[in-house]
């Protein structure tokens, strides 16, 4: 019969008991075990070494479901949120399968209650989180294939069929598609690769790639494909826009090189390009050191060709501008500040430039300029210097003012009498003093001279030393009174030589005399003032329930000798006439850097009354325990002064100035008036007498002013808060307005400066009747000057300027900013724009419809920095005239 046969054993009582062991070529298995399954063992093969442990760290797993042992599979399954954790790999999905014998572990998800796929794998290592459909990782290797994978990097977010795991830093991907739009299901766009290799915070290599918008494959391709993915900044390309400008035919512009130098500095190196033979560089770099100080510089030149060489129109103009800013951090050092803003260059440049399109820099007809260092020497008295250079430059007639440099020194306020313990009390003990000294190298010249040796020849140098000496102290325990007196000496070291020209029948300069000369003067002031309230209560169930005036009269008292020894005569003599002789005066001084002290001796009142009003109402909110503070009237001052030592016209006009709140917090109207008590004769010049004896009004109005500012939107009607940053935004650093009633800023490619932050913080908003609540914002500035000096009873000026912009749609914003001017009916600098927000792009129309400086700009891009590159901007420039 087939089949293995054993016969029993039978126990006698004589037999010898022999100890069974364990034959060391067999094992011995279950006595039901078919002997085919016996196995066979060599004991000489058999390794003594003690092999390492295949995993080096202990594997943590739980599940919310169930956790099984399967011997026979040697597997481990975990079910429902399940998570395992090995080193500083974590994996957690819906299902996952540790297999022992293979040292691999498998993740998948799970379906729901409704049959759709859940809890889908997510595969963490280090900082690197992958979500894939499936994986298989093994710890051995420590490699793994994960199955439709999404992973971010950076501003990337990246999709793949196929993944195979190399180790922690490098990944192969096969059917790959990486996309910055936030919806990474149905991307707006993304670029489809076949194969990559992606190196987590590094970069993404790939082969042929295409560009996909709204799953439609474009004509945009390469055959290979470096995308990188570092956090921090890398030196890179810059690719230049392609157009064509009205006069130089096409160009390349805004085409260059970004260098990453450190942590602390950069630099952008642009440059332009015209087939007509034009160029234009530029350089920026931004710099910083945390609590120490921050700041950029920005230089541009342009080199323009009007026509073609040959052509009698031909022409062709050099410009340039320079631009710094650098700010100190306050705790850097508490003794010690430097700061710089700088603002200088040809005149002709922001005008002529066919590459700046920023606003403010064409409108704004000056620039300016201060780099200063100041130093605080602690100490009792404490000193202060200051060392500078100033720039000023019209931008229109061309001319430049410096001084370069200017050093200031002061002492701090001493008090010589006052007592070393206790306070101050009393006129004597009061009495302070303080020293300053200026001196400064001041010149005016041209654009033309500009850092040439002419320039230097002419400038004007000298010094001025100030003592201000001042007490206060209380009389009648409710007046408040001030004294001051004045030294001031003036240093110079060019003074003017004059003569009257008998031909030209005025006084010109013959001589300048260089070397040191001086002259000294000095004033006296005291002033008395006082605080009086009024205070009118209604009754607590009446809607006004009290009203407070507040009043400060003082009366003040100047006087100003005469210096009429710095200062020469000279008779006209009218031969033909002798009574139309005259005398004119001049000093040696007139043209120095310092003008010489007045000639006449000033002695004279002055008058002021500052008034508030405010009332205390019954607030609307029922809860409120407290009545509500609101302001009628602030600081409506009224001021005017009496020349003692006049012998005619001694009554000045009186003055008015105030602010007139219409919404609290949020509009007040400013006024100003002046009111004339003297008459005009028939040659409407003013003569020493009353207009009320005149046959006119007590007062006669010859000035006033009425101007307010106010922001309005859907919200709260209160508009947005102001943008100060003057170092990061060009508008600001070239004298630009807080808002944008001129115009909004825009880059060298005509993009806002604000896109980033228009639809920052807005819902998502899908309602089918959306303009049911329309958000919007409107700011207006409106001003009116009324003048009748000379009974011109005219408006000098009227104008309003407006800025606004209309949220149409979803993403969908419409604005401009412009301006009538009421008295010559016409509009001011307009601008119009749309601005749209396509996820992941951006939108911008920008057009001056009229004016010198009519254009438009059409700018579509990647909103992500990493892709900037990827743009399509199309461009009206200006006609400029060289």
């Amino acid at each position: 019969m087939p089949g293995d046969f054993w016969a029993q054993e039978i126990k006698t009582g004589n037999e010898v008991r022999i100890e069974a062991q364990r034959d060391s070529v067999i094992i011995v298995s279950d006595s039901l075990t078919p002997r085919s399954q016996v196995v066979v063992q060599d004991t000489v093969k058999r390794d003594t070494v003690q092999r390492p442990r295949l995993l080096t760290d202990v594997v943590k797993y739980k599940a919310a479901d169930y956790m099984r042992l399967s011997p026979k599979e040697n597997r481990m399954y975990l079910f429902d949120e399940a998570q395992i954790t090995y080193e500083d790999m974590v994996i957690t999905a819906g299902l996952i399968i540790v297999d022992n014998e293979k040292n691999e572990v498998y993740a998948y998800g799970i379906p729901d209650s409704t049959g759709a796929y859940s809890q889908r794998p997510i595969f963490t290592q280090g900082q690197n989180t992958v979500e894939p459909d499936s994986i298989r990782f093994n710890f051995t290797s420590q490699k793994a294939l994960v199955y439709n994978s999404r992973t971010t990097e950076g501003a990337f977010k990246v999709r793949g069929e196929i993944t195979k795991r190399e180790n922690d830093s490098v990944y192969f991907m096969q059917n790959v598609r990486f996309t910055t739009s936030e919806n990474e299901e149905d991307p707006d766009y993304f670029f489809y690769a076949r194969k990559i290799k992606f190196v987590p915070k590094k970069k993404i290599v790939t082969g042929l790639v295409n560009m996909y918008i709204a799953d439609v494959p474009t004509p945009l391709g390469l055959p290979f494909g470096y995308f990188p993915l570092t956090e921090e900044e890398t030196s890179g390309f810059i690719l230049p826009s392609f157009g064509q400008s009205n006069n130089q035919g096409y160009f390349l512009q805004n085409g260059g090189y970004y260098f990453a130098i450190s942590d602390y500095v950069d630099l952008l190196v642009l440059g332009d390009y015209y087939t007509n033979g034009s160029y234009g560089l530029r350089t920026q770099s931004s710099y910083a050191k945390r609590y120490k100080f921050r700041g950029n510089v920005n230089l541009r030149y342009e080199n323009l060709l009007q026509s073609e060489r040959g052509f009698p129109d031909f022409s062709e103009t050099s410009s340039y501008n320079l631009q710094w800013t650098h700010s100190q951090d306050a705790k850097a050092n508490p003794s010690s500040q430097f700061s710089a803003s700088v603002n200088l260059g040809s005149s002709n440049y922001f005008r002529e430039s066919i590459n700046q399109t920023n606003t403010a820099n064409y409108l704004n007809n000056t620039m300016s300029s201060n780099v200063s260092y100041s130093k605080t020497f602690a100490g009792e008295p404490q000193i202060n210097y200051t060392i500078s250079a100033r720039h000023q430059q019209n931008t229109n007639t061309q001319e430049i003012e410096m001084t370069l440099p200017t050093v200031q020194a002061s002492m701090g306020r001493i008090y010589p009498l006052a007592p070393k313990m206790g306070t101050k009390k009393g006129l004597i003990q009061n009495i302070n003093l303080q020293y300053s000294v200026r001196g400064e190298n001041r010149i005016r010249t041209f654009d033309s001279l500009f850092f040439k040796p002419q320039m230097f020849k002419d400038a004007n140098f000298g010094a001025q030393h100030t003592i201000p000496i001042s007490t206060n102290f209380k009389v009648f325990k409710h007046f408040s009174v001030s004294a001051n007196a004045n030294y001031i000496e003036s240093w110079v070291f060019k003074t003017f030589e004059r003569e009257f020209d008998p031909a030209l029948r005025r006084i010109v300069i013959v001589d300048t005399i260089s070397g040191f000369d001086s002259f000294r003067s000095y004033n006296f002031s005291t002033g008395i003032g006082t605080t009086i309230y009024g205070l009118v209560n209604f009754g607590a169930d009446k809607k006004y329930q009290a009203l407070r005036h507040v009043m400060r009269p003082s009366i003040s008292y100047n006087i100003n000798p005469a210096f009429d020894q710095y200062y020469d005569e000279f008779e006209i003599i009218n031969e033909q006439d002798p009574s139309l002789n005259r005398i004119e005066t001049f000093s040696r001084f007139q043209g120095s850097l310092y003008a010489p002290p007045g000639q006449n001796f000033s002695s004279s009142i002055g008058l002021n009354l500052s008034n508030n009003l405010e009332a205390k109402v019954r607030d609307r909110d029922s809860t409120a325990t407290e009545p509500k503070k609101i302001t009628l009237l602030s600081n409506f001052n009224l001021s005017t002064a009496y020349n003692l030592a006049g012998d005619s016209l001694r009554l000045a006009p009186i003055n008015v100035r105030g602010t007139v709140p219409i919404i609290q917090n949020k509009l007040d109207v400013n006024v100003a008036a002046n009111l004339d008590m003297y008459a005009l004769d028939n040659n409407n010049r003013r003569i020493d007498k009353l207009n009320i004896n005149n046959g006119g009004s007590l007062f006669r109005f010859t000035m006033a002013n009425v101007s307010f500012g106010y922001n309005f939107s859907s919200t709260d009607f209160a508009g947005g808060e102001e943008n100060k940053d003057k170092l990061d935004n060009e508008t600001f650093r070239s004298g630009g307005r807080p808002d944008d009633l001129f115009g909004k800023g825009t880059d060298i490619d005509g993009r806002f400066t604000d896109e980033e932050d228009v639809f920052e913080g807005k819902e998502e908003r899908n309602d089918q009747w959306y303009n049911y609540k329309i958000p919007w914002n409107l700011r207006i500035a409106y001003t009116m000057t009324y003048n009748n000096m000379a009974r011109q009873n005219e408006i000098s000026s009227h104008s309003i300027m407006f800025s606004g912009d209309i949220e149409l749609a979803p993403k969908w914003v419409v604005g401009g900013s412009s301006g009538f001017d009421i008295k010559e009916g016409g509009f001011t600098y307009t601008q119009l724009r749309f601005q749209r927000d396509l996820d992941s792009w951006r939108m911008s129309f920008n057009w001056i419809p009229f004016s010198d400086r009519s254009s438009w700009n059409f700018f579509i891009g990647i909103k992500s920095s990493v892709l900037s590159d990827i743009k399509y901007d199309k461009r009206r420039e200006p006609d400029r005239r060289l």
